[in-house]
Order: structure tokens, then C-alpha cells, then sequence
């Protein structure tokens, strides 16, 4: 069988992917590869694996057959040409900034990407590189924003936590129009629910963390090359990664200089984890965003609740845009409380969801916005991407819906 998922179902290929390639003792995963140097009785065969003409590895800092069974495994899911894996999200899109831009290029991104993310692309100004953060759920905004200087253009698929849907498809045909760099964090939605290559993405991000891994026990990111940008295009493509087909210039850059130089590398059992893990993102993505939906409508009708964003309502601004572009509108949502209501009373009372800043886990999970991942932004910013003091993201598990409902009632009950 192949692990292409264009010839086989989603899960299918996720699920048999590693006995593609040779695995060792017949293993059903590919095993856990913990060596970090690699030996060879030839010296031309080493000479050959560093200099890119062969297959192969070098040193473990530039990956190892456990993640690389792993970064197949997302090749396929999204439908790309290759994939780099890192040892976070976010060090996955800090490895695209720093390989691929130079000082004096331009950068133009979604004003409404994850708080972490805005605080990367600050210090990425502060160091040369310009951003200017836009209105993306509009083509319009990003084109007005583009200078001649602009290289790359970034946005999440849904924003997290307010939830506002980048204006996806006409953003792509601009960026491909201008020769300009699509990057597209589909870490919300997942290859399961979405495919940034559909509408010409040119590198797509997944934190691996989140929904792709699943369970909570696993730190990791991954970039993928859609196969959608003409690398020659390009004007900061080093000379050196030029020996590969352009296919490939991109990827390799972002490989040598990323992760090679970088050195946010992902280790052999974390990839294993999410490896193992990434066998079930069809059937927990169904699950979490069902129950998300049911969740956000019991949500939406409390009385206690002055508001609640979510795609999958029909009053959410990109509602119609959700349903066109994703299999499912996610599993995560925020509302806000209505006046009178102390938040973290609210959330104190909560006893199945638990208080964690993570997402995408099999556990429904809440946080207080803007008194913890969006602290940071000061008042001022936090008023400019719409957080209010009451604003409670939730993560939505895989736990029994009635479960869930029954534990939002009784928390709000007494607010």
C-alpha cells in the first residue's frame, strides 16, 4: 500500500504509513531511534549524505528515522512534498522567519494570530524585519498592507482564542499572484478538517502538540511544502540548497538553516508519541467538534452568557466561510459572561473541564483569557483584537457531551 492519502482514506494512510519503508523486526510503529550519531564504513557515503546526494543521517540535531517516519506521516495528511518537524509549534514558525527572511524584508500577518506568535513577530520587527498585523478576514486588508519589500504573508486558518476565519482563498490567489510566500498555521483546524493547500498555501504549520498529537503528552511542530510556491522565485534561496530540484529549495533551506542551525530539534520519543497518536485525528476531531458545537449552543442560549464565538453559530461573522472551507467549524470556541459575573468564580466551579492553558487534548480545557496567554498584550492591544476581561477559551475534549453540558450548567448556576 502507499501512505498517500489521495489514494487511500485519511486514517487508512496514517495508520499503515510506517511499513512503507523498511521497518525493523517487522515492528508495526517504527521504533524509537535514540542515537544521536550516525557511523559509516564508507567516507564518501558520509561525504554524500551532508552534502544532500544521498539519503541518509549525519548527526541527530538534523533529525532521526523516528521523527522522519513522523514527518511522512504529515506529508501525507496535508498532501505536500515534504515535511520538517521541530520541537514546538512555535519553533516550527520562528525556523520559517529566521531561514527565510532577511533584514529589511516585509512581513504581513493576521493581527489576530496567538499571543505567542504576535510576541515572535514583534521581536522578528525589532531585528529588521517590519510586520504589519491586518484584518485578514479580508483579502482587501492584506493586499493594501503589501509593499514591495513584502516577502511572506501569514495567517492562521481560525484564530485563536476569538475565533475569526482568515479570508483564505482570495488571500492565496493574491500571494500567488505577487510571487509572495502563503504561510498558514492550520494548527485549529487540523489536516483532518482542512487542507491549506486547496487554496495554495505555500508552507502550511501544524503545531503537532495540539490536535495532531492529541494527547497532551507530547511537545512538537511541523512545517510542510505544499509543492504550490516556484521556489525560484524566490531571492533568499541560498546557492548551496540550489543543487536540488526547486521543488525541494525551500524545504531544505528551511531544514539546514531552521532546524540544522536553529537546533529545535524534536526527539525521538516525542515524535513516537504524536506518531502514535496522529492514528486517531479523524476520530477525535469528529467527536471534539461535535461536542464543541452542542457545547457552544448550550452556551450561546444561557442567560449568563453575553456572548460566544464559535463558527459553527449561524451569527458568527465567517459562519458561511467555515462551512465552505472546513470539513468542521473546530473544537474550540470563547464566550464571554455577562455582566455581574466573576469569571474565575465561574471557572473554580468547573469540575470535569479542567484549567489548563493547553488545547486540542482529548480533555476539555478552559482558561481566563486575558489574564494569562494575552496578559502580556497589555489592555490597549488586548481592546484592539476584541479580548474582554471575561473572555473563557475553551478547548473542547472527547468526554460525553451530557457530561459537559451538565458542568457548564452547575458552574454557572450560582455566577
Amino acid at each position: 500500500m502507499t501512505n498517500d492519502t489521495r489514494e487511500h482514506g485519511f486514517t487508512t494512510a496514517i495508520l499503515h504509513g510506517d511499513r512503507e519503508s523498511s521497518i525493523e523486526h517487522g515492528a508495526v510503529h517504527k521504533p524509537l531511534h535514540l542515537s544521536v550519531a550516525y557511523g559509516y564504513r564508507d567516507a564518501a557515503d558520509l561525504i554524500a549524505v551532508f552534502q544532500g546526494r544521498a539519503s541518509g543521517y549525519a548527526y541527530g540535531r538534523q533529525g532521526n528515522p523516528t521523527t522522519a517516519a513522523l514527518e511522512a506521516k504529515v506529508t501525507a495528511m496535508e498532501q505536500g512534498v515534504a515535511t520538517v518537524c521541530f520541537s514546538t509549534g512555535m519553533a516550527a514558525i520562528g525556523a520559517i522567519m529566521l531561514s527565510l527572511l532577511k533584514g529589511g524584508d516585509h512581513v504581513v500577518s493576521s493581527a489576530y494570530v496567538f499571543g505567542n506568535t504576535n510576541s515572535l513577530l514583534g521581536t522578528l520587527a525589532d531585528h529588521g524585519t517590519p510586520v504589519t498585523f491586518v484584518d485578514a478576514t479580508s483579502a482587501e486588508n492584506v493586499e493594501r498592507a503589501l509593499t514591495p519589500r513584502t516577502r511572506l504573508v501569514f495567517v492562521e486558518t481560525i484564530a485563536n482564542p476569538r475565533t475569526q476565519v482568515a479570508d483564505l482563498v482570495r488571500i492565496g490567489a493574491l500571494c500567488r499572484e505577487r510571487g509572495l510566500v502563503y504561510v498558514v498555521d492550520n494548527t485549529m483546524t487540523s489536516p483532518w478538517l482542512f487542507r491549506p493547500a486547496t487554496v495554495d498555501a505555500s508552507l502550511v504549520v501544524n503545531a503537532l502538540t495540539k490536535y495532531i498529537g492529541g494527547h497532551g503528552n507530547a511537545l512538537g511542530g511541523a512545517v510542510t511544502d505544499t509543492g504550490r510556491y516556484d521556489w525560484t522565485r524566490y531571492p533568499n534561496i541560498a546557492e548551496n540548497y540550489k543543487s536540488q530540484k526547486p521543488a525541494m529549495w525551500g524545504i531544505t533551506q528551511l531544514r539546514k538553516k531552521g532546524l540544522r542551525d536553529f537546533g529545535a530539534t524534536l526527539g525521538a520519543e516525542p515524535a513516537h508519541h504524536i506518531a502514535v497518536g496522529a492514528e486517531t485525528l479523524a476520530l477525535r476531531m469528529d467527536r471534539q467538534c461535535a461536542n464543541a458545537q452542542a457545547l457552544a449552543e448550550f452556551l450561546v442560549a444561557h442567560p449568563k452568557v453575553r456572548a460566544v464565538h464559535y463558527p459553527g453559530l449561524a451569527p458568527h461573522p465567517q459562519h458561511g466561510l467555515a462551512k465552505a472551507l472546513f470539513r468542521a467549524p473546530g473544537a474550540l470556541f470563547s464566550f464571554e459572561l455577562a455582566d455581574g459575573c466573576d469569571v474565575l468564580a465561574v471557572l473554580n466551579r468547573l469540575r470535569t473541564v479542567v484549567l489548563s492553558s493547553n488545547l486540542g487534548d482529548n480533555r476539555t480545557l478552559a482558561i481566563p483569557v486575558a489574564q494569562t496567554i494575552y496578559w502580556e498584550m497589555g489592555p490597549a492591544r488586548r481592546a484592539e483584537m476584541g479580548i474582554a476581561d471575561s473572555l473563557v477559551r475553551v478547548s473542547v475534549g472527547i468526554e460525553d457531551r451530557d457530561d459537559l453540558i451538565a458542568d457548564f450548567a452547575q458552574a454557572l448556576a450560582t455566577a
